[in-house]
């Protein structure tokens, strides 16, 4: 068929009705200076702070520096950036601010502050995913700290209790033992509906892969992420890490699940962004650290919370851990980050050395929430523990002048150091609550102070064998968490009292 002139025209004419110009505009920068994992870009005048950015071979960058004529990004994904990037080359905005995958297809992979698997199980298939940086909940969304976070370690449980949606801060010279209690209150967690993310910042690999190893012998890695930035990431990534961790919490927090984060440590952060800092030419401050430090941590811990009933009820319980040099816990860093947490957990090297772990200072270590974060018993049962063990101390101290002592001042001292040898704990040992209660009534009451000292471990150890064979009602009833009443109180006392007689024949 052959078309006339008059109907190719009015093809044509209808062909050039429908096509509309597309212009895409694109804004990029150019590279005028780089190294140190940092680099200066000129242009990109409408880039976001926090925005992802393209250089050449995929190599993406944050911007971390919003300045007058350039901006200064960190470089992350790959060893060696200074040699991949060069001065001239092309950068390009992405419109996206960094983000993490989350999701419960994290629990139980070991993934970089990136969200990208480094455990060689594959890739992490997921379409949910985060912003590192989000505005923490504000007072009308969050309640009280009310439900008790359980550690399993006597000491902390009775008298430095941790409630969900917390802030509590593990803070002692290097090793004393914070790495401990924070993976004994994963392990802890076991069947009580917790997820837990355990964030290493400039770790050595060889100590991640060993709580990883540890994590899964005790059956934790079943609910369980870890998030490393060891100390051969670059600082940018380390600096990343503690945000993406609370990223993937947050996704359980707002589904109304519960979950514990545990930033081993916060030292390792400061310093890392210290150094990113000092490379971006900001002006350092007090003992070298710039001026927003503080801002730093809070932003990131004040995520952690406890949300209303109304937002589904899930919290995030915050334990950072911070490294003291020579227990001086008045310096920079650590009055900054006690100054943002509800209490701490103060390891003591001395305590340590001696035989005493955990080495947890009983004058030093505070929790600000308190009773609200224990059961109605463990908080009658342990009310007068602490006040006894510092009176303890102090006589320690007085009777090493060779003072001749009262009647008084010695039953004081035995139970002292009974009550001393009942909080020792094994590694990797929690206990549930209603041992704990069960052994600090004991010791408190008095049923400990005529054995000897080193029979204490061995008669507590015996004792909860006794408990799960003879009296496993009375330990179901303390777990329900019902009052101390009076006929509770007897059951305690008969219970103590059988097996009292039994271990003293056989011993």
């Amino acid at each position: 068929m052959v078309l006339k002139p008059e109907e190719v025209t009015s093809i044509i004419k209808k062909e050039l009705e429908k096509y509309k110009s597309r212009l895409r505009t694109e804004s990029i920068g150019t590279v005028i200076q780089v190294g140190d994992t940092i680099a200066r870009i000129y242009g990109l005048d409408d880039v976001m702070m926090g925005e992802l950015v393209q250089f050449s071979d995929n190599v993406m960058g944050m911007v971390l520096n919003l300045e007058e004529d350039s901006v200064g990004v960190v470089i992350f994904g790959t060893d060696n950036p200074d040699k991949t990037i060069r001065e001239g080359d092309i950068v390009k905005r992405t419109g996206k601010i960094v983000q993490v995958p989350c999701g419960e297809v994290l629990v139980g992979r070991v993934v970089n502050a990136l969200g990208r698997p480094i455990d060689g199980k594959g890739q992490v298939n997921t379409q949910k995913f985060r912003p590192l940086e989000s505005s923490a909940p504000n007072v009308v969304e969050r309640q009280p700290v009310k439900e008790p976070l359980q550690t399993g370690i006597k000491a902390v449980d009775a008298m430095t209790p941790i409630g969900r949606g917390q802030r509590e801060l593990i803070i002692g010279d290097r090793q004393t033992g914070k790495t401990a209690i924070a993976i004994d209150t994963i392990i802890n967690q076991k069947g009580k509906d917790v997820y837990c993310i355990y964030c290493a910042i400039g770790q050595k690999l060889s100590s991640v892969v060993a709580v990883s190893e540890t994590l899964k012998k005790y059956g934790a890695m079943d609910y369980t992420t870890i998030v490393s930035a060891s100390s051969r990431a670059s600082a940018s990534l380390q600096y990343l890490a503690p945000y993406s961790a609370t990223a993937m919490a947050e996704e359980f927090m707002y589904s109304g699940k519960h979950v514990l984060v545990i930033y081993d440590d916060l030292s390792k952060h400061a310093q890392a962004y210290r150094q990113l800092s000092l490379l971006l030419r900001r002006p350092p401050g007090r003992e070298a650290y710039p001026g927003d430090i503080f801002y730093l941590h809070s932003r990131l811990l004040e995520r952690a919370a406890k949300l209303n009933d109304k937002l589904g009820a899930g919290s995030i319980t915050a334990i950072p851990i911070i490294e003291t040099q020579a227990g001086d816990i008045s310096s920079y860093i650590p009055t900054n980050v006690i100054s943002i947490t509800d209490g701490q957990i103060y390891l003591e090297s001395d305590l340590f050395y001696a035989g005493l772990r955990p080495a947890i200072n009983v004058g030093l270590s505070v929790s600000r929430v308190g009773g609200k974060a224990q059961s109605k018993i463990m908080r009658r049962v342990a009310s007068k523990l602490r006040l006894d063990l510092a009176q303890y101390r102090e006589l320690v101290t007085f009777t090493q002048f060779g003072t001749d002592l009262d009647k008084t001042t010695r039953a004081q001292l035995t139970r002292g150091e009974r009550m001393v040898e009942v909080l020792k704990q094994v590694q990797y040992e929690p206990l549930p609550t209603a041992m704990q209660i069960i052994i600090i009534y004991a010791g408190t009451n008095g049923y400990l102070d005529d054995l000897p000292v080193n029979a204490v471990k061995k008669f507590e150890s015996q004792l909860y064998k006794f408990i799960d064979k003879n009296y496993p009602q009375v330990q179901a009833e303390i777990t329900r968490g019902n009052e101390l009443d009076a006929n509770l109180k007897n059951k305690l006392d008969k219970l103590i009292a059988d097996f009292k007689k039994e271990f003293l024949v056989k011993h």
